[in-house]
């Protein structure tokens, strides 16, 4: 099954239940070697390599259902983000949503 690791908008109840129809299940975890910033407005969040490992975002890992992660994908692509593979902290694989500009940016 595959795991969505979320620092944002997906760790909220009610857009689980607005994107997958349901509550997901989750672990903590956390995202080494990339800092959080935050958008002017507040509003969105973005996570960007740093390549430092104390350098770590909290978030959950996510199971999700392949229909689930491509409905993921369709939410996240409205706001500019796109999927990424990422080892966690706890060694686990997941998928990790950045912004589209981020991705391509090398590590600062």
């Amino acid at each position: 099954m595959p795991l969505i690791f979320s620092y944002g908008s997906l760790q909220q109840a009610q857009v689980q239940l607005a994107t997958f129809g349901r509550r997901l299940r989750g672990t903590d975890d956390m995202l080494a070697g990339y800092d959080i910033v935050r958008s002017a407005d507040g509003r969105h969040a973005n996570v960007t390599l740093t390549g430092r490992p104390s350098d770590r975002v909290p978030g959950t890992a996510f199971e999700v259902t392949d229909a689930e992660l491509a409905a993921a994908d369709v939410y996240e692509r409205r706001e500019g983000y796109q999927r990424i593979a990422a080892v966690l902290a706890s060694g686990t694989e997941a998928w990790v949503y950045v912004d589209e500009r981020a991705a391509a940016a090398p590590p600062r």
